[in-house]
């Protein structure tokens, strides 16, 4: 499907619609109790998002605290290598504070947290980003913070699990299932239910029920907005393809966001990891049908039961069996492709980067830059900007005790 300039006012105004829906996916199916602190959050980001006193504060945040706007990096020698002529840049969420696209968001959302009165902010992770954004806007705004975190991330995200504590976050180990993201989800949920007349849930993407899918690309559009300007400073022109890797999805819906009505190509890239077998992988909206978990309504990775199925990813942040509901309709609508890489492409692509260009990637970003290494040997001309959503000092020494120095 193809936006010109008025169905891309359009879609913003009318996506997600004012029960939280894109087409069919999304929505908020919650209890009772809690579907009336979603609607009180809701009620407020509507009041907030459209104050000049909010707008003029986030800003300031982004510019004084957290370093925006992010330079884009042409990667001249790996363009080089990549062959064809094709040329290839980066948009470096890396180089935001705390080293990812995450505190786009989280001092969104704890901003708001604050105006509602909230004292403390409760939120799950998996690479630990978005837990080290998440409390380093606790510690700024001075409120309280509890981050779950499943034990096996724990074990393979030591150094962010660190600065989480020191930042004066509360670490909360999750050990039931698989110890990962989604169990980390559904304990954070299970501990909001107890808190939410004085704490919010700050959820780490593009999902859960409504308004946080809406929110969180509300405040990750930074980057799709920031890219598009800085690349027609720089080149005179668009690129012909952006690429974003995609977990839950909120560094790639930001960048996908700033592009939407322009003739580029769209390419989002799920984590193949061993292989397409059930359990290998949690490329959800490359294998997976239609399901409603942790509050909203997307395509999921299901097993024999229905039920959410084991995932698996080399990169933390990646693991999840479900994407936000607004990738689910982009890929319906036919705006955005989605497609798989695998694990060891995405680690050779780690440390091409880091001995090419200088720069050590978030495994997570790994994939969309393996991805796009892949797609130029095939474009034979052409541009490629890759949405470097973090950097890898989280990953270098699980990568190194797994994988070793290649």
């Amino acid at each position: 499907m193809k936006f010109n300039n008025t169905d891309f006012d359009t879609y913003f105004k009318n996506y997600p619609n004012s029960d939280g829906f894109y087409g069919k996916y999304g929505g908020s199916y919650l209890p009772e109790e809690l579907q009336a602190a979603m609607e009180e959050i809701t009620s407020a980001y509507k009041t907030i998002c459209k104050s000049r006193k909010f707008i003029a504060e986030l800003r300031r945040i982004r510019q004084e605290f957290q370093g925006r706007p992010t330079p884009i990096s042409h990667l001249q020698r790996l363009s080089d290598i990549a062959g064809n002529g094709v040329q290839l840049y980066v948009k470096r969420e890396d180089l935001n504070h705390t080293g990812a696209h995450k505190l786009n968001h989280c001092m969104g959302e704890v901003l708001l947290a604050q105006y509602m009165g909230k004292k403390k902010v409760i939120g799950e992770t998996g690479a630990g980003q978005h837990g080290v954004a998440l409390a380093t806007a606790a510690a700024y705004f001075g409120l309280e913070c509890d981050i779950y975190m499943g034990a096996v991330d724990i074990k393979k995200q030591a150094p962010n699990v660190a600065r989480m504590k020191i930042l004066g976050a509360r670490v909360i180990e999750v050990t039931q299932g698989l110890a990962t993201l989604k169990e980390a989800v559904d304990a954070a949920f299970e501990a909001y239910a107890k808190e939410y007349k004085d704490a919010i849930y700050c959820i780490g993407s593009v999902m859960g029920p409504h308004p946080f899918p809406m929110m969180v690309r509300d405040f990750q559009a930074v980057v799709g907005v920031e890219a598009r300007e800085q690349y027609l400073n720089m080149t005179g022109e668009l690129p012909d393809v952006v690429v974003a890797c995609i977990g839950g999805g909120s560094n790639s819906i930001g960048i996908f966001s700033g592009f939407l009505n322009d003739p580029v190509k769209l390419i989002g890239v799920e984590p193949l990891g061993r292989g397409p077998a059930l359990g290998d992988h949690a490329a959800s909206l490359t294998y997976g049908e239609e399901g409603i978990m942790h509050g909203f309504n997307s395509i999921m990775l299901k097993d024999a039961n229905g039920e959410p199925a084991p995932v698996y990813s080399v990169a933390s942040g990646l693991d999840y069996p479900s994407s936000g509901p607004e990738h689910a309709f982009l890929m319906d609508l036919g705006r955005v492709k989605y497609d798989v890489i695998g694990d060891e492409e995405t680690i050779d692509a780690f440390f091409t980067l880091s001995r090419m260009e200088g720069i050590i990637p978030a495994l997570e970003s790994a994939h969309a830059v393996a991805y796009a290494m892949k797609l130029a040997k095939e474009m034979g001309k052409g541009s490629i900007l890759i949405n470097l959503s973090g950097r890898g000092d989280k990953d270098m020494d699980y990568v190194i005790e797994h994988y070793g120095i290649r």
